[in-house]
């Protein structure tokens, strides 16, 4: 029983990481159905944002959260504003797009404080590990998947019981018609973008603990967060949960047999398997036409 408890948490800590990054994305690909490759780079800011805070102005990484989500945020918002609302329904030139601005992000980086790898403290409060139910398990990884539960409440509560959640989705169904009833779409949708990237970025400033922070890290976590929403069904947030849980637990198991490169492979080998039969993903939104 020890030992399944074991794999079990393994498998929920692997979860609300990949549920952390993939949050943001399942906002912007399935709320707006934008095809972010930047989405990786966002992660990368809110991790060296994190450096940044703690290496220049000493602030731990707890106080730094809300200043990481902004900071994030504006910049996501200014991407929107700049580049994005203009190739709405224009999926390929949004790929390409997306992708040479996730390049850009990362040569800037790479050139404003060099390409080294580099760390940033766990908080001292968060950095020992208590026991449950005879398993030890590490406090930070804990409180990731408090801080997840609590911004997936969050998320889930903006988008189907606020007045701006209630715009998006007329304005998804049919912006026409909701521009007939006074919807700014070009507003709602910044708006969204930004919550969107602010959420990537407080996912890379709280793994930055866990990794070592560097220009390239973005890359290997959009390709988390894509499977994961591709696997829910990029309209279901409660599929992106679920699909988390499901990959996180799977890759947690597969890596105790063999080793986590034979995880992930296995994984997205089982991905591509159902998307095949299933291509809508696991869950599908229904909404009345």
């Amino acid at each position: 029983m020890e030992f399944v408890l074991q794999q079990f948490f393994t498998g929920l800590s692997i979860a609300s990481i990949l549920l952390l990054v993939a949050l943001g994305l399942s906002i912007i690909y399935g709320a707006m159905g934008v095809i972010n490759l930047a989405h990786g780079e966002f992660v990368m800011l809110g991790a060296y944002t994190a450096w940044a805070l703690q290496k220049f102005v000493g602030l731990n990484l707890l106080p730094s959260l809300v200043v990481i989500f902004f900071v994030v945020a504006i910049l996501g918002w200014i991407m929107e504003r700049g580049v994005i609302r203009f190739l709405y329904e224009r999926p390929l030139d949004t790929i390409l797009a997306t992708w040479g601005l996730g390049v850009i992000m990362q040569q800037a980086v790479r050139l404003a404080v060099g390409g080294e790898l580099r760390y940033v403290e766990m908080p001292s409060v968060l950095s020992h590990s208590t026991s449950f139910l005879g398993v030890e398990l590490s406090v930070y990884r804990i409180f990731i998947f408090a801080v997840v539960t609590a911004l997936f409440a969050l998320t889930w509560y903006l988008m189907q019981r606020t007045s701006i959640g209630m715009k998006l989705r007329a304005v998804i169904q049919n912006r026409d018609m909701a521009a007939c009833f006074g919807i700014n779409a070009d507003r709602i949708y910044g708006l969204t973008f930004a919550y969107g990237a602010g959420l990537a970025g407080l996912a890379g400033a709280l793994v930055s603990p866990l990794k070592s922070v560097s220009p390239e890290m973005g890359t290997t976590y959009v390709v988390d967060a894509f499977m994961v929403v591709v696997l829910g069904g990029v309209e279901s947030l409660l599929g992106t949960v679920a699909s988390a849980v499901l990959l996180g637990e799977l890759t947690g198991a597969i890596a105790y047999v063999q080793n986590d490169t034979v995880a992930k492979s296995l994984a997205l080998l089982a991905i591509v398997v159902l998307i095949r039969f299933r291509p809508q993903g696991l869950f599908v939104s229904k909404v009345r036409a």
